[in-house]
């Protein structure tokens, strides 16, 4: 098992704004920044120095660490801590929108 740790948006919260989202990411000490993957995008096995936060506000992105993989949607959101390998894709045909989280 990981160390990653899955959160989904509760809907009795709303609809997962970007404002909402990125709100409850800084709040918890993450820099935020806005990406748009297209159909087909996909990022090899790879780590980061820094703990991460991925969130997602459209489309699907599947996420794997080890043996385990999340496929995150709106308002869902999956926590790395530093040095945890891992890749990413796209899943279907719809453009990802995507919030990036790293805590330094």
């Amino acid at each position: 098992m990981s160390a990653a740790r899955l959160e989904r948006w509760d809907p009795k919260d709303g609809p997962p704004t970007e404002k909402r989202m990125m709100g409850l990411m800084e709040a918890e000490g993450y820099e935020v920044a806005v990406y748009a993957y297209r159909e087909g995008t996909a990022f090899p096995p790879h780590e980061h120095s820094q703990a991460k936060c991925d969130g997602v506000l459209e489309g699907v992105l599947r996420i794997t660490v080890g043996s385990e993989s999340w496929d995150l949607g709106a308002g869902d959101r999956l926590y790395l801590p530093a040095g945890a390998r891992h890749s990413a894709q796209v899943v279907g045909a719809k453009t990802v929108v995507s919030l990036d989280g790293t805590r330094w």
